[in-house]
């Protein structure tokens, strides 16, 4: 049962009513006061004070104060007249419960109603916002484009000075060409008229003197003369010469040439080719990307990081068909083997990848280390897996067990000729020289 706060003092003026509400000892906040028009009520468990007003007050511009014991409330009437009393008399408890009732229906409606223009606000502080964003992208763009303008504009005209100076520069030196070739071709023509004027005066001494030769010498005529020195050579019978050729596949002259290495190189293509066609039916369903030896040694690497080294073998053999030449290929199909412990493709597949590391060139040194590693591993694995293995014949064990040790020495001592400062391999090496030793002594 709630305690009732039956303490309390209020006065009226026309406009307003004062209720000075004690609450001594309690702790009150603007949660615990709850205010319609005709309805106010001041919970605080256990204790509570409810008041059915006389007449309707305007609750949004009512206040209460807080504050020394005393909630102090200033509630404005709708209608300014003066009441009888704070409360209405004579109301039972029906009245009074559906008073509470449609006090709190229109608190909750008039908090909806509040909650829906707070987001009636907000989407308008949105749309403008959203407004407002939009005005100023529009500005900057447009400001961007005057920015192109101008500087096309600039440009244009720059371009336009320069070709307008270009036809210029083309047009004087056009007309200084024109000017110098005038001054060449009159030159030429003053040459040449100086040449005529001397050749004409040579002619007329020399026909004087033949005309005096021929009046002494009846017997001669100059036209005679004149055609015995035009004569000229008979034309030479026409003919046609025949020349082969060596057919080569190469541009260069054979002299020029290294016969050797083009034949090497020539067959090395007719090879890629015939395996190209072999696998050609095969080859047709694949994507373009999957037919790339080096795009599928990548899928291959994946494969492996990702632990499916089934799939890593099977990317790189259909790289391996696809170019045989790559000898990365062989030494990470290897290492696949090693973990699927396919000791002898492993073995197989280094000596590949070692036969094809050649020359010996600083560029492979890591590449022939792996190599040597993965194939003395292999080989300490066959001889882990020959020791498990009953054997009747003791003496040709330890003789098979001797050989493998040997093996696997000679690839770490390989390795180590390469890179004389890798630690690990230097200790592994060591380890197997103390078993060889120790498998000798057996023995």
């Amino acid at each position: 049962m709630p305690l009732w706060l039956r303490e309390h003092s209020w006065r009226q003026s026309g406009t307003a009513v004062y209720l000075s509400l004690p609450v001594r000892g309690l702790r009150v906040t603007a949660a615990n006061i709850f205010c319609t028009e005709r309805y106010l009520k001041v919970s605080v468990p256990p204790f509570l004070f409810e008041a059915v007003l006389y007449a309707p007050i305007d609750e949004t511009n009512s206040t209460a104060k807080i504050g020394n014991g005393i909630v102090f409330f200033t509630l404005y009437k709708k209608e300014a007249s003066m009441w009888e009393s704070l409360t209405v008399a004579d109301v039972n408890k029906e009245e009074l419960q559906h008073l509470r009732e449609n006090a709190v229906l229109r608190a909750q409606e008039k908090a909806k109603e509040e909650t829906e223009a707070k987001k009636v606000t907000k989407q308008e502080h949105k749309k403008y916002a959203l407004e407002a964003t939009m005005k100023l992208e529009e500005a900057e763009r447009k400001r961007i484009e005057g920015l192109k303008e101008e500087e096309r504009q600039k440009v244009t005209k720059e371009l336009e000075l320069w070709r307008s100076q270009q036809k210029d520069d083309d047009k004087q030196k056009r007309v200084q060409n024109e000017g110098e070739l005038h001054e060449e071709v009159e030159q030429l023509k003053e040459k040449k008229r100086e040449k005529i004027n001397k050749t004409g005066i040579s002619n007329e001494g020399i026909s004087k003197t033949k005309l005096k030769d021929t009046r002494g010498h009846g017997s001669h005529s100059i036209f005679s003369e004149n055609l015995k020195e035009e004569q000229l050579p008979a034309p030479r019978s026409a003919g046609t010469i025949k020349i082969n050729f060596t057919p080569r596949v190469f541009p260069t002259a054979l002299r020029e040439s290294r016969v050797a290495e083009e034949e090497e190189w020539l067959q090395k293509q007719a090879e890629a080719r015939r395996t190209i066609s072999a696998d050609l039916s095969e080859l047709e369903d694949l994507k373009e990307e999957e037919k790339n030896p080096d795009w599928l040694k990548d899928k291959g690497n994946k494969m492996f990081a990702a632990g499916d080294y089934l799939a890593a073998v099977n990317a790189y053999n259909l790289a391996v068909r696809l170019n045989n030449k790559l000898p990365q290929l062989y030494l990470n199909r290897a290492a696949c083997h090693l973990k699927l412990r396919n000791l002898h493709k492993a073995i197989e597949d280094s000596s590949k990848a070692l036969e094809l590391l050649t020359p010996p060139v600083p560029d492979n040194e890591n590449a022939r280390v792996k190599a040597y590693v993965r194939r003395g591993t292999a080989f300490c694995q066959l001889e882990l897996y020959a020791e498990g293995k009953p054997n009747e014949d003791y003496f040709l064990f330890s003789y098979l067990q001797a050989i493998l040790f040997t093996a696997r020495l000679q690839d770490y001592e390989a390795a180590l000729k390469i890179d004389p400062k890798n630690k690990a391999i230097e200790k592994d090496a060591e380890k197997i020289r103390h078993t060889i030793q120790g498998t000798v002594q057996n023995s």
